[in-house]
């Protein structure tokens, strides 16, 4: 049986480099990731580690990076241990020009069955791409608020 994966696709109004940028710069993904830094130099083999206000929430290391098209990285969360415990999955970013527009697809996968960080992934992906459509697009970020989430303790 085949394990289960998430897929997004969108499209920005952008160029293929200034989403590469916006994936893979910290100040930038701090704007739109819920004030997380994507760190790591982005050669194949190394280290990545996406830092919250501090805290190391996941981490990886780079697979594939082949700027402005295609970047891969293994993903591992650390925070929740029922999650850490699912072990590693896998995140691809595949950014296809059209004219003016950058589709922009994301595949997370590898969850284990029955996986509890899938459904945290399900709604991630959406807000953060979400955002940063909309910053690349307008200039303005999105106030998601954490019940849209589903982030406990918010009503």
């Amino acid at each position: 049986m085949r394990k289960p994966e998430f897929v997004y696709v969108t499209y920005i109004e952008t160029t293929p480099e200034k989403l590469w940028n916006a994936l893979t710069n910290s100040e930038f993904t701090r704007r739109y990731w819920f004030n997380t830094e994507v760190k790591s130099d982005w050669k194949v083999g190394s280290p990545l580690a996406l830092v919250m206000d501090g805290e190391v929430t996941d981490t990886g290391e780079i697979l594939e990076a082949e700027p402005p098209r295609r970047l891969s990285y293994s993903f591992k969360h650390e925070v929740d241990d029922a999650m850490r415990n699912e072990g590693p999955m896998k995140v691809v970013f595949t950014l296809e020009p059209y004219d003016n527009l950058v589709r922009l697809t994301v595949t997370h996968e590898g969850f284990v069955e029955g996986s509890r960080l899938l459904g945290g992934i399900s709604k991630g992906w959406p807000a953060i791409l979400s955002g940063l459509k909309s910053l690349l697009e307008t200039g303005k970020m999105l106030s998601i608020p954490p019940v849209a989430l589903g982030i406990e303790g918010f009503e």
